[in-house]
């Protein structure tokens, strides 16, 4: 039965829990075998659930037309850019100056998520695509701040300090973007929330950096990112392996479902 037959009989189906008010997401039939999404009713079979590898934060119907993951590539371009600013700021081989990231900022992390963001809103995956045209433009405008151009980092050479508090300013109103993202996650897996946690980590420690001027604040914020890298590298990987291409399969490891003992008596 598809999803149009599905909810084309809902009237001839007579369930428990038909009667009650349908919020974002309801159950209904004797084993819960119907989830009702926004008023409309689904099996559970013709859902997908909340898997890294689509960036898909929950229960949600498939789209209805079939495109390659655009999701697999954002998490590619976002994994290979965090990771590589990680290791700047973390300090590996004594490297401290990020300036060589501006290239992979641009054109893998800024235009990768940008084109994979947009795929993704046409599609119906509202999450992924604010999540990775939004990380796109980070990409963007954190390079341009190091591309001489731009007279970014110039308009500050006789006030050094306003530039330390300016890109701290910068990453705090990112680490907010990314807290807002992390309360989105509390129903995906694992890897989203390790992903989005570490990831504003990141923009906490390397904000206070920056302000500061301490050099260990940068390095704990290059550690975060490095390991926020690593949960996209598996999402990246979750999203394009599949029997016909791989021997190995990544478990996915789900975040329990809460519901109240009030919902379940109901």
């Amino acid at each position: 039965m598809s999803s149009l037959e599905s909810s084309q009989s809902n009237k001839q189906i007579n369930t428990s829990n038909d009667s009650l008010p349908h919020t974002s997401v309801t159950y209904a039939g004797a084993g819960n075998e119907y989830v009702i999404i926004e008023g409309r009713k689904y099996l559970r079979h013709e859902l997908m659930s909340a898997f890294g590898g689509t960036f898909n934060p929950g229960l949600a119907p498939y789209p209805k037309h079939q495109f390659g993951n655009a999701s697999a590539l954002a998490m590619s371009s976002f994994a290979v850019t965090v990771f590589v600013l990680g290791l700047f700021y973390s300090g590996a081989m004594g490297i401290t100056i990020p300036n060589v990231a501006v290239s992979v900022c641009l054109f893998y992390g800024g235009v990768g998520m940008f084109v994979s963001g947009i795929w993704e809103l046409v599609i119906g995956n509202t999450f992924a695509g604010t999540v990775f045209a939004g990380y796109s433009t980070f990409a963007f405008s954190f390079a341009t701040i190091f591309i001489d151009s731009f007279g970014i980092q110039k308009a500050y050479a006789e006030h050094p300090e306003q530039f330390g508090n300016a890109v701290g300013l910068y990453l705090v109103g990112w680490s907010v973007y990314t807290f807002i993202n992390i309360t989105h996650c509390f129903k995906a897996t694992v890897s989203f929330v390790v992903l989005f946690l570490t990831l504003d980590l990141a923009f906490i420690f390397l904000a206070a950096g920056f302000m500061t001027g301490r050099p260990n604040l940068l390095k704990a914020g290059g550690i975060f990112a490095t390991i926020s890298s690593i949960s996209g590298f598996w999402n990246f990987y979750a999203g394009i392996a599949n029997p016909t291409n791989s021997y190995f399969r990544l478990p996915v490891f789900p975040i329990p479902a809460y519901q109240s003992k009030k919902k379940e008596a109901q």
